[in-house]
């Protein structure tokens, strides 16, 4: 039995946004290049002409991840979604998975120990569903004893050896958390920065910044931004902290402001900086972005905002845009910047 699980639905956003195309020069480098010339595949640029045209028109009709939970029906596959840190959400899947061993056992299957196999690409939540599984299986049963944990990380392959975890109890029933497996080569540029971008790759074999270019490529093609048009401006947000001090009283204001670190791209303040000024050099730029120079010219604005944002001191270009892209791309990965589905559904084999 095989059952496709769409997992980091949390991640994903309810409305297919098509992904813009990577850069021509693309996440791996010139090897990569080579190797897709060798084998006649040209590496697609970083955009392509119906970036926000007729495919992008589209999207308000096509319901991203319930499109995706059909289209794997239709072939005849188990699909199921899930959001490994939603407890409810992880005992409805773990009642379903009960509900197809007892099937197997009315078809004569063995009623002793079933294991299940957690197999994908890396960084997509394999050890986090494990642990979720076991957690609520285990109480849900009401065992006694230790739990066990397999390594959970935002890094691609930290998993290294199976380990095993109890999920169910009458029938036992146990999950083999797995390492994370890819092709040995990637020769699409396009597949390959996808992979990258979801942290499916290790940063340290491609370039940050080049990958934060093309999060944004995919971000001022959508309508993502526009969800953050009514987020106060600064003067705002800072007169109602200033309200809030004179309420709690200074000794309890200062520790509050104490507690905010400029520095840390993760607090809430300066997350919602980020937006703010993502969505203002967006929508003020007027200029064509399906012209791949116009996009370019409004992403190296957006490099310049986000460093005073992300209050990157100045030094050499290079270091300062690199640390800007691996902040930027943290906020990504972790949902801080919006939901985005970067596939879009095949049919008729393409």
């Amino acid at each position: 039995m095989h059952i496709i699980v769409l997992n980091k639905m949390d991640l994903a956003d309810r409305l297919q946004t098509q992904a813009p195309k990577i850069l021509g020069k693309d996440t791996r480098g010139q090897e990569l290049n080579e190797k897709a010339s060798d084998s006649g595949i040209k590496a697609p640029k970083i955009l392509s002409k119906d970036t926000r045209g007729r495919e992008l028109n589209k999207k308000a009709s096509d319901l991203g991840i319930k499109k995706w939970l059909e289209y794997f029906g239709e072939q005849n596959c188990i699909c199921y979604g899930i959001n490994s840190h939603n407890k409810d959400n992880i005992k409805v899947f773990l009642n379903f998975l009960q509900a197809r061993v007892r099937e197997l056992n009315k078809l004569g299957q063995p009623k002793h120990t079933i294991t299940m196999m957690l197999v994908g690409i890396p960084n997509v939540g394999k050890s986090a569903l494990a642990n979720s599984l076991h957690q609520i299986g285990r109480i849900s049963a009401a065992e006694k004893g230790r739990l066990k944990h397999a390594i959970v990380s935002p890094v691609a392959g930290e998993t290294k050896d199976i380990s095993s975890l109890k999920i169910a109890s009458h029938p036992n029933i146990y999950v083999l958390d797995t390492p994370g497996v890819l092709p040995t080569e990637i020769l699409d540029a396009e597949v390959g920065a996808k992979l990258a971008l979801t942290g499916a790759i290790k940063d340290c074999l491609v370039e940050e910044q080049e990958l934060a270019r093309y999060f944004l490529a995919i971000l001022n093609s959508s309508d993502a931004y526009k969800d953050w048009k009514n987020l106060p401006s600064e003067e705002v947000e800072r007169s109602s902290e200033d309200h809030k001090a004179k309420l709690l009283g200074i000794h309890e204001a200062d520790i509050r402001r104490r507690k905010q670190y400029p520095t840390d791209h993760t607090q809430d303040f300066v997350v919602r900086s980020v937006r703010r000024t993502l969505f203002e050099t967006v929508s003020s730029f007027k200029e064509n972005l399906e012209n791949e120079e116009k996009m370019g010219k409004l992403i190296e604005a957006q490099f310049v905002a986000l460093r005073e944002v992300f209050h990157v001191p100045l030094g050499s270009d290079e270091d300062g845009i690199y640390k800007v892209a691996k902040k930027l791309l943290n906020l990504y990965r972790t949902g801080r910047l919006g939901h985005y589905t970067l596939d879009d559904i095949l049919r008729n084999g393409h």
